[in-house]
């Protein structure tokens, strides 16, 4: 346990590799790992160094993904491994995603013990979180496979740096994914992610044909707060996605490389709401922040609450055979 060749690399010659599987397409010598850390050449075979080491298992509600139109108040068994194909400066788990799989301590679970200890934990739904699923791929794609083969769902939790093929393989065993667009500016990516932002537009669109998707948007004062930003951000959205995917706009609290900044404030939470809301989109949702009303649903039609939280419990869900029980407005979203 803890290595397998990987799914998707070329092999080059003279011992060296070009992996295939994420938009860096690291090309590595023998010995060397991609800018995951989780991915080694060894001889002139990419491995995967994170395959059946888990170093999370928890039971959390779908809510904490956040994915509020799918499946409210049942919860969910995360899975995560070491390592990210990104480096934000932000990033709120850098012990476990900015590190060496061999420098964090890990559980070995085979994709079948995952899935097994969804069944005893008695909940229906798998997720990959807490670090981002496209560098365990292979060990998240053979869970997901079992899973979804004993009536199970598949939820990803991602930051939608993954390529074409590799992503279109992964959606049929996943059914609903919360992507992380960080901003709308490529510059940000750079600057602050170490990526690049078109082939994390061009997956969002992607997996919204596929399956059910989330967007989330983290405010960071100073950096990606400007209004006028967030309304490009919304208008994309709207443009790409329609006005019935839900986004999430997220606070941000002061850590890792940025613990200068400033927490966001409520009002600028509130203001993207209101940009959003008021650019036609339907459903707007502010997290990890005390906001009664922006973590409510509201039938877009009738404007009455349909479901009633409370951080991440559902309190109140009104919500009837996928409608309004008000107006019988179909509500967009996967609730049974």
């Amino acid at each position: 346990m803890g290595e397998k060749e990987a799914s998707f690399y070329k092999k080059l010659g003279e011992q060296r590799v070009q992996c295939k599987l994420c938009p860096h397409f690291c090309i590595l010598k023998n010995n060397e790992r991609g800018k995951c850390k989780a991915r080694i050449n060894k001889s002139g075979k990419l491995i995967s160094l994170v395959y059946g080491r888990a170093i999370t298992l928890a039971l959390d509600p779908i809510e904490k993904k956040p994915l509020y139109h799918f499946l409210p108040g049942e919860k969910t068994l995360s899975v995560a491994t070491a390592g990210c194909n990104l480096s934000c400066g932000h990033c709120q788990n850098f012990e476990i995603s900015q590190v060496k799989p061999e420098e964090t301590p890990s559980l070995e679970l085979k994709p079948e013990d995952v899935v097994k200890a969804a069944e005893r934990k008695k909940t229906n739904i798998i997720s990959y979180t807490y670090t981002e699923p496209t560098i365990f791929y292979e060990y998240a794609k053979d869970i997901a496979v079992l899973a979804k083969a004993r009536g199970m769902k598949n939820v990803t939790v991602t930051n939608g740096f993954i390529n074409k093929e590799p992503l279109k393989e992964l959606c049929n065993y996943i059914h609903a994914s919360n992507i992380d667009l960080k901003s709308i500016s490529d510059e940000f990516y750079k600057d602050v992610c170490g990526a690049k932002l078109p082939p994390i537009l061009e997956a969002i669109k992607i997996m919204h044909k596929e399956i059910w998707i989330e967007i989330t948007n983290l405010i960071i004062p100073g950096l990606n707060d400007n209004e006028k930003e967030i309304k490009k951000l919304v208008l994309w959205v709207k443009s790409n996605l329609g006005v019935n995917v839900p986004l999430h706009f997220s606070a941000f609290y002061p850590t890792y490389k940025m613990l200068d900044l400033p927490p966001t404030s409520l009002g600028i939470l509130k203001k993207a709401r209101e940009i959003a809301m008021n650019e036609g989109l339907n459903f707007v949702y502010t997290g990890n922040i005390l906001d009664e009303t922006g973590n409510n649903t509201y039938c877009p039609e009738c404007k009455k609450l349909i479901i009633k939280r409370r951080g991440f419990e559902v309190l109140e869900n009104y919500i009837e055979k996928s409608r309004c029980p008000y107006c019988q407005e179909k509500i967009a979203g996967v609730w049974d």
